[in-house]
């Protein structure tokens, strides 16, 4: 699977970006979708997810600014953000997770794509 970011930019504080993630392969729709993030100095962490059903999670420093959603058709995944604030600034991360059963169990997979960075300023 191969993963190819896009949507950042520079954005002033309160303002909206929409991130995308396009996805090749044709099993798009059994993967679970993320977006992480890694801010400068700080380890990478989830924003939100989306399960191969369209279950979501989101980060708590997200909820309510942020929704991610899924495209089947174009095999795509977005992150709508609004109401940035300076701490949203980070390289934000595309992630496909797959499960794969295996003899020995079940096996988790992570494919990621090459961020794509955000900032906004205050």
């Amino acid at each position: 699977v191969q993963l190819q970011a896009s949507g950042g930019g520079l954005v002033q504080a309160g303002g909206s970006l929409r991130l995308s993630c396009a996805a090749s392969g044709s099993t798009f729709s059994t993967y679970a979708m993320g977006w992480y993030r890694q801010a400068p100095g700080k380890q990478r962490d989830l924003a939100a997810i989306i399960s191969s059903g369209g279950t979501t999670r989101y980060a708590d420093s997200v909820k309510g600014r942020f929704t991610i959603s899924r495209d089947g058709a174009k095999n795509t995944v977005f992150l709508q953000m609004n109401s940035l604030n300076p701490e949203d600034t980070a390289i934000y991360y595309c992630n496909a997770n797959q499960l794969v059963q295996r003899v020995s169990g079940m096996e988790s997979i992570d494919y990621w794509g090459q961020g794509t960075q955000v900032t906004v300023s205050s």
